[in-house]
């Protein structure tokens, strides 16, 4: 019996608040279906008629952050008041980049759309949360058209493959991927990159076993579950905008934004490893992300 408390405890300190945010998701998405049925709103997801209910939930979510990770976002000056590509770093789950997107619609008012892995919109009772929040699949016709209406759209080349199998030294796993810098050269707008620090010690993966990378590669479902939650400080770095330049290619592009080179180099040419090189111990340490939560001296 004793044997059997201690293991069931021992899972549950595990697995609790990724299991936490999971339920507060879907709170939020019937939080939606009330304020949708009470206002009988019939009108498009992204439209601003949704803004009251939004500014709700982002209240919510940076609440949360405040009070769990201490959470401080940097750079918003960067962003540009147009159109544009962010790109981010994948933590084993994007907690930190939905403390973005609330921070960023209480601070400017802004929606961010987000492209998102197909599997999320499988997932069951969650469609009216993804289209109020702007979560989209990443087609390059769904991106085009999010631009040249004057949207932020994100995207994570590494997307659930990095979630995965990426660890504490913080290595990008985007293997080939250059459709978003087609992108922003069709739609001719700048690239932002961004990442969360310690992002990798609040939540983790197990380390990677063969099994589960071929069972990912052959059904593009991940079955491996995070854990943690530990209340380490998080600070989200916006860095420079990469302008949009007529005479660069897409592979001189791709370079400039993820060439993935040795992470402790400051030269490197990759924008989002230049900023995981700048404010990230490699490897990532959970001890000192968690005195880091409660240290004045750096707030």
């Amino acid at each position: 019996v004793i044997i059997g408390t201690l293991t069931i405890s021992a899972i549950l300190v595990f697995f609790i608040v990724p299991l936490t945010i999971v339920i507060f998701i879907y709170l939020t998405n019937i939080l939606l279906l009330i304020y949708q049925r009470n206002n009988e709103l019939k009108a498009d997801p992204l439209s601003d008629v949704w803004n009251r209910v939004r500014k709700t939930i982002a209240t919510f979510w940076d609440l949360y952050a405040r009070i769990w990770h201490g959470y401080e976002l940097h750079g918003v000056q960067n962003l540009p008041e147009g159109p544009g590509i962010l790109v981010y770093y994948h933590g084993a789950i994007p907690i930190d980049y939905l403390y973005f997107l609330s921070r960023l619609f209480l601070w400017k008012k802004r929606l961010c759309l987000s492209v998102a892995d197909h599997f999320v919109f499988r997932l069951p009772g969650l469609k009216l949360l993804l289209g109020v929040t702007g979560v989209i699949p990443g087609t390059r016709e769904e991106c085009l058209a999010a631009l040249r209406n004057g949207h932020l759209v994100s995207i994570s080349p590494g997307g659930v493959r990095e979630a995965l199998f990426s660890d504490e030294s913080y290595q990008l796993v985007w293997g080939n991927r250059k459709g978003f810098a087609q992108v922003a050269l069709e739609a001719k707008v700048p690239i932002i990159p961004m990442y969360t620090q310690n992002v990798r010690e609040g939540y983790r993966m197990f380390k990677e076993r063969r099994f589960f990378r071929q069972l990912y590669e052959s059904t593009r479902l991940p079955f491996t579950p995070p854990y943690g939650g530990l209340p380490v400080k998080f600070r989200t770095y916006i860095g420079k905008p990469i302008p949009y330049d007529p005479n660069i290619t897409t592979e001189e592009l791709v370079e400039k934004v993820c060439k993935c080179k040795f992470l402790f180099s400051f030269q490197t040419k990759t924008a989002v490893q230049a900023l995981i090189s700048k404010h990230q111990t490699i490897p990532g340490n959970i001890w000192k992300a968690l005195l880091e939560r409660f240290d004045k001296r750096r707030k």
